[in-house]
C-alpha cells in the first residue's frame, strides 16, 4: 500500500481516537457538548472527517473496538488499517479526506500522543524504527 496513504490513515486515526466516543454519538446533545469542550476548534474538523469515514462499516467497527479497548495498540493499528483500506478503495473518499486533513493541518490541528509509551510525530517519519518501553537496548550490526 502507498506509504503516504498509510501515513495519512495513521495521522487521522491518532487524531480521531480520543474523540471517537463522542463522534459515534454525534447528534446526542450531551455528546455534542462534550466533544466541543474536549476537541475545541478541532471538533468541527473531527466531525467532518468522521462524517465521511464513519459511513464505512469496517471503519466504524474498528472505531467501536478502539473505544472498547483504547490502550490496545493492536486495536489502534486495526483502525489505521481500516481507514487506509477505505481510502485505497474509494477515490472520492480519499480525495475528500485528504482535503479535509489538509484543512485541519492548516487550522493548526495537531496529533498528540497520550498514555504510556505513546509516540507522536510532528511531520513525516519513514524508514525509521521507534522503540518504546523500559530499559531497551538497541544494537546496530
Amino acid at each position: 500500500m502507498d506509504p503516504k496513504l498509510l501515513e495519512l490513515a495513521q495521522k487521522i486515526a491518532v487524531f480521531l481516537s480520543p474523540l471517537l466516543p463522542y463522534l459515534l454519538k454525534v447528534g446526542e446533545k450531551a455528546a455534542e457538548e462534550a466533544g466541543k469542550k474536549l476537541g475545541g476548534e478541532a471538533w468541527d474538523k473531527a466531525k467532518a472527517l468522521w462524517d465521511k469515514l464513519g459511513r464505512k462499516d469496517k471503519v466504524k467497527t474498528a472505531a467501536e473496538a478502539t473505544i472498547a479497548l483504547p490502550d490496545n495498540p493492536a486495536i489502534q493499528q486495526g483502525l489505521e488499517t481500516e481507514i487506509a483500506r477505505a481510502l485505497k478503495e474509494d477515490d472520492a473518499l480519499r480525495e475528500g479526506i485528504a482535503r479535509l486533513w489538509g484543512e485541519a493541518e492548516a487550522a493548526g490541528v495537531t496529533v498528540t500522543a497520550s498514555g504510556d509509551r505513546s509516540v507522536a510525530v510532528g511531520g513525516s517519519v519513514s524508514g525509521s524504527v521507534i522503540i518504546t518501553g523500559d530499559q531497551n537496548r538497541v544494537a546496530r550490526d
